[in-house]
């Protein structure tokens, strides 16, 4: 059998990947999309180790090793996409990434009211604490203060 007839197949399937990859925004669809990539890969290595008859079958034993990874890769991936449609209801790869800036944004914004809370108590102890008794105001620590009799005798 020539090589081109195996290498225009893998051809194709590598652009039906790639197509589903960058077109395609349902998650599911872009795992299917890797998976074509990979089983285009995985006809090269055969193909070309049927052409080169190589004794030790190296692109056969390499593709085994692609095919378990990548059965590793998809269950992982149907993994993450299943926890991902269970708490946010769908699988759209551009909504999850919007919904995750949002969830970023929000947190920035709860971290800024919680700086602003701490700001606001500190200051209020400071005016606590500086309008403590009717001599020492404007002064923070009362060590700081001078005794009342050693100013009028100035």
């Amino acid at each position: 059998m020539p090589l081109l007839f195996p290498l225009v197949v893998a051809a194709l399937l590598f652009a039906i990947g790639v197509y589903a990859v960058l077109v395609r925004r349902n998650a599911i669809l872009v795992l299917m999309g890797v998976e074509l990539m990979l089983n285009a890969v995985n006809l090269n290595l055969v193909a070309f180790d049927a052409w080169h008859r190589d004794a030790l079958h190296g692109g056969q034993i390499l593709t085994l090793f692609v095919i378990t990874i990548a059965a590793a890769e998809i269950g992982l991936g149907l993994a993450i996409v299943l926890l991902v449609f269970r708490t946010r209801r769908q699988v759209d790869v551009d909504a999850v990434r919007e919904l995750a800036d949002r969830d970023r944004t929000d947190e920035h914004v709860a971290e800024a009211e919680r700086a602003e809370l701490a700001e606001r108590a500190e200051l209020a102890a400071r005016a606590e604490r500086a309008a403590g008794e009717p001599g020492d105001a404007g002064r923070a620590d009362p060590a700081e203060q001078r005794p009342a009799t050693a100013e009028a005798g100035r």
